[in-house]
């Protein structure tokens, strides 16, 4: 039986008795977790298992809204530089934490804010720790990390989102540059938790591609622009090590990029799920007739039309030009599973990628 459109059943957010038919393959926590599968491809995969969750609650401060979301606590892979860890389940995990932030006026999710954590229990505190940037294929781009608690019972969680660090342009030009806080209120049980989905693959395991993602009615989820949506005039896409690179020019670049000339953008998305690929390190070449005209980095930024792109202020964009891609910094996000080897990874390496403008 095959897994796609099951996260979609219900609407919802793959909760416990959110999806139907298949349901065979929807076992408890207690089934164990699967080993990380054998003979990998160098690239997207389809993971061994994929754990549900359930909603904790939703707040909103300044210009910012917030998601917060458990689940079972799980493995997932941290990225530093160029160094790929696995990050295995401690016997005192009792959770698999997950915040979202977004503009709550345009639903753009926000990377590149740094996100804090802390958790207390009756005015004392529990836990608290910075929690890692993650992609994953249900749910994109997120925060993330596992925590221990001290039993049932009733806790507050206090999320503390920094002033995002990433250029913003046009209408987010003046956003998204002050830290602010929310507390969410969270009644744990460990019976609740046991009930939420965890679902177990056997023939599409270690396959190349990608469960699809979950929809999740209380919060956005972190879609690139389809091509068509992309302003400017789109030149074209290459793919480096599964993350498609889509580049688009502008006759002028937007508020709050400086410079005079033809603003280029690429976005980058998954390959399978078309989520966005954030934090990462991008170059561009932009070669004329044999001569360079363009040579530089592609600054992250966040737009409310091109989303989160890379993009360069350039002298102008000929049909015969040649763009070559150069991935600087591998996307400095931890991986769920089906995503370590992918985007650099473990197998490390994306190689430079060319777009030829028709």
């Amino acid at each position: 039986m095959k897994r796609r459109g099951l996260l979609r059943a219900g609407g919802g957010l793959a909760l416990a008795g959110s999806l139907t038919g298949c349901s065979s393959l929807v076992e408890t926590r207690a089934a164990g977790v699967p080993p990380v599968p054998e003979d990998r491809p160098d690239g997207v995969y389809h993971p061994s298992h994929v754990e549900g969750m359930d909603m904790v609650g939703t707040a909103r401060s300044g210009d910012y809204a917030l998601g917060l979301f458990y689940s079972y606590p799980h493995r997932f892979w941290n990225v530093n530089g160029n160094s790929v860890s696995l990050t295995g389940i401690d016997g005192d995990d009792a959770v698999h934490l997950m915040a979202s932030v977004w503009d709550p006026e345009t639903e753009a999710v926000l990377p590149d804010t740094g996100l804090s954590l802390e958790i207390s229990r009756d005015g004392s505190l529990v836990s608290q720790e910075a929690i890692y940037p993650m992609l994953s294929q249900p749910m994109g781009f997120h925060y993330g990390a596992n925590f221990g608690l001290e039993g049932d019972g009733s806790y507050e969680v206090r999320l503390n989102v920094g002033a995002m660090s990433t250029r913003r342009t046009g209408a987010f030009t003046d956003r998204f540059g002050e830290p602010a806080s929310v507390t969410i209120p969270f009644e744990y049980s460990e019976a609740a938790k046991n009930e939420i989905s965890f679902e177990v693959f056997d023939e599409e395991v270690a396959t190349p591609g990608a469960v699809e993602p979950m929809s999740m009615d209380a919060l956005p989820s972190a879609f690139a622009p389809s091509e068509s949506d992309l302003p400017g005039r789109v030149l074209g896409s290459a793919t480096s090590n599964d993350a498609r690179l889509v580049a688009t020019a502008l006759e002028a670049p937007p508020e709050g990029v400086d410079g005079e000339g033809t603003y280029l953008a690429v976005s980058a998305r998954t390959r399978y799920n078309q989520m966005v690929i954030p934090a990462m390190g991008l170059a561009g070449t932009l070669t004329r007739d044999g001569e360079t005209v363009f040579d530089g980095e592609l600054a992250r930024t966040l737009d409310p039309e091109l989303g989160y792109h890379y993009g360069a202020v350039v002298d102008g964009v000929e049909s015969g030009d040649e763009l070559t891609l150069s991935v600087t910094v591998q996307p400095q996000t931890a991986r769920h599973e089906g995503y370590e080897t992918a985007f650099g990874g473990l197998m490390g390496g994306m190689p430079d990628v060319s777009i030829r403008v028709e």
